[in-house]
């Protein structure tokens, strides 16, 4: 019996052997670090404006003309929106009504040929200078070249093309 006994235990130590060693438990691997979205840049600022006025970018928008019951009306604006700046003619009165979308104590008209500074009267939605149908001004507009600028303090400054509904609207007013 002594023999079997040993026997016994020899094959359970032979077995015991064969048995691979045990395995520390796995640990999950280490998070992966998720890199930052990135910060956007920052929108970079426009250009400074040239100190040559005739190189400042236009301003959004056109121009588009139509017959009213007192004359004719040139708009520039962006469509679907209030126009920023008007010309009525009131052919009764002989007058052109220019008209700027923006509270200003004054208007400022930059053309190539002269500039000149408006009186002007607060409306509900802006300011208006009221210019006689043969004004010069109106000429220097529709002659300029390529562009209009109209500053008023406080409003920003309007950069618009001289198109030819500008010089439209002086010769509906003058007959």
């Amino acid at each position: 019996m002594r023999r079997s006994v040993f026997a016994s235990s020899a094959l359970a130590l032979s077995l015991a052997a064969c048995v691979a060693p045990s395995q520390p438990p796995v640990r999950p691997a280490p998070p992966v670090p998720v890199p930052a979205a990135p910060t956007p840049a920052p929108t970079p600022a426009p250009p400074p404006r040239s100190a040559d006025w005739r190189d400042w970018p236009l301003t959004p928008g056109s121009w588009s003309w139509r017959q009213d019951g007192q004359g004719s009306v040139a708009a520039f604006g962006v469509p679907a929106q209030a126009p920023e700046l008007t010309l009525r003619c009131d052919r009764t009165r002989g007058r052109i009504l220019l008209s700027r979308h923006a509270a200003a104590p004054s208007l400022t008209v930059r053309t190539t040929s002269m500039a000149r500074t408006l009186a002007v009267t607060p409306t509900t939605t802006g300011a208006a200078a009221d210019l006689g149908a043969r004004d010069n001004l109106i000429d220097a507009m529709g002659y300029s070249r390529g562009r209009v600028v109209i500053e008023g303090a406080g409003a920003p400054t309007l950069v618009v093309p001289a198109w030819a509904e500008i010089l439209r609207v002086a010769e509906d007013c003058r007959g």
